[in-house]
């Protein structure tokens, strides 16, 4: 959520970036950015300690999630320049943007760097934080990105952290604790991301809760 409220600064950006290829149908950059998330998501997972020096595949996992983050983030911009948005085009790039993140943090779930169990959490609690912000608008409130972690924050944290993990790799301190510094990103998607969750089916409960004490306020 911290990043998210940061849309604005970086707006003047991605316009930048957007106008350039105004041109381009927005939904290539959609499906662009899955393919990004595969390829990140396979070099996550093809990495181990012992190769990593010689292949560097943490920081070309870096590289394709903060691709796959710049082409989600222009597709919308493009669509907006053109006026071309439409419903159509809001659905299939959020429903990638699930498919990508799943792509990812699988691939690392199922790499050397963590335990699968730790892997499988993180990807519920994002799940579940994406599935109550769009029910919420569903339902008739507006999308909800309220939260501790929104999806700005992490495709920061899976850029960052590989990085921090490769370095930590070179001078020769993979582990803190007994547990890759990827684990415990992981650790802090799974129980973060599973309580923005709640945060947000809270807040969607609560709305419900005014909505009837205006009807019946209305009623009398």
């Amino acid at each position: 959520m911290v990043l998210d409220k940061k849309r604005t600064a970086v707006d003047p950006i991605l316009t930048f970036f957007a106008q350039r290829f105004i041109r381009i149908n927005p939904d290539v950059f959609t499906w662009t950015s899955l393919i990004f998330a595969l390829i990140a998501g396979l070099f996550f997972y093809l990495s181990t300690e012992p190769n990593e020096i010689i292949i560097h595949y943490l920081l070309y996992g870096s590289l394709f999630v903060f691709l796959n983050g710049l082409f989600d983030a222009i597709d919308g911009k493009i669509a907006r320049i053109t006026q071309t948005a439409s419903p159509r085009g809001d659905f299939l790039d959020h429903a990638l943007d699930r498919y990508a993140d799943v792509c990812i943090i699988g691939g690392i779930a199922l790499s050397a760097w963590c335990d699968t169990r730790i892997g499988v959490f993180a990807i519920t609690g994002m799940l579940l934080t994406s599935y109550m912000g769009t029910q919420a608008q569903a339902v008739g409130l507006k999308r909800m990105y309220a939260g501790l972690l929104g999806r700005a924050d992490r495709i920061a944290i899976l850029i960052i952290v590989p990085i921090i993990q490769y370095i930590m790799i070179y001078y020769h301190y993979p582990y803190l604790w007994n547990l890759s510094l990827i684990e415990w990103a992981m650790i802090y998607l799974a129980v973060v991301g599973n309580i923005t969750a709640i945060q947000r089916f809270t807040s969607t409960l609560i709305y419900f809760k005014k909505e009837k004490i205006k009807k019946r306020r209305g009623k009398k």
